[in-house]
């Protein structure tokens, strides 16, 4: 009997043994931009471009490697952001322009908060080559702050959403207007001129107008005058008689 029980513990123990080193693996948990970004709680807008765009698949697919060489940096407008654009400023966007917006709030390489410290400005973004101009962003990192510029809108990030060895998701005040698509930011206008007595400044035809006023004024006066002298004249000769 002591011999059936030790036999079949031991066939037990080297099946449970065998089976542990057939098994497969589990598979590598990889959270992917969207549950990210839903954690956050305040990036429906971005959720909504991400997957519209399909960027959202296309980073997915790239989180899923094991051994990014790279990493991903991704800066996400929250919902206020977005609400400070503009009326139909992206509905007036196309499919083209609306993949670029996306495009240029993503860096191709993994960045920490220390390394914006000594980032080389402009950096690259997957909306396209910043040699030409087209998509330059710049960051710069003074203290605890780290400002974004596009060359359109100033933006500063407020904190960071996520982390790890694929990738770093920092949330901006703020979003990115590439300078490809938004142009440059308007000049203020200029204030007006205040005259040093306080008066207003007449236009030019204004003041012609009143130059030619005042001189006819002037004429009729000089021809009034005339009259009068040739009166006093006459009487002066005639009146005696």
């Amino acid at each position: 009997m002591r011999k059936l029980l030790a036999f079949a513990f031991l066939f037990f123990f080297f099946w449970d043994k065998t089976l542990a080193q057939i098994a497969p693996a589990p598979p590598l948990k990889v959270d992917n931009i969207t549950s990210i970004l839903e954690k956050g709680g305040q990036f429906t807008t971005f959720i909504k471009l991400l997957k519209a765009t399909q960027v959202a698949d296309q980073l997915n697919n790239q989180l899923s490697t094991p051994d990014p060489n790279d990493g991903i940096t991704v800066f996400a407008p929250s919902d206020n952001a977005f609400s400070g654009l503009k009326p139909g400023t992206l509905n007036s966007l196309s499919d083209q322009e609306k993949l670029q917006l996306v495009q240029f709030h993503i860096l191709p390489t993994l960045m920490s908060t220390s390394q914006f410290q000594t980032a080389s400005n402009p950096l690259r973004t997957q909306a396209g080559d910043v040699k030409g101009g087209k998509f330059p962003l710049n960051v710069t990192a003074e203290g605890n702050q780290v400002n974004v510029t596009t060359g359109v809108v100033n933006a500063t990030v407020e904190n960071s959403v996520f982390s790890d060895r694929r990738i770093a998701v920092y949330q901006v005040d703020k979003v990115l207007l590439p300078l490809e698509i938004f142009g440059t930011a308007p000049e203020p206008a200029p204030a007006p001129v205040v005259p040093e007595n306080g008066g207003l400044v007449s236009s030019p035809k204004t003041a012609v107008k009143g130059a030619d006023a005042a001189g006819a004024v002037s004429l009729k006066f000089h021809a009034l005058a005339m009259g009068f002298s040739s009166f006093a004249v006459f009487w002066a000769i005639f009146g005696g008689f």
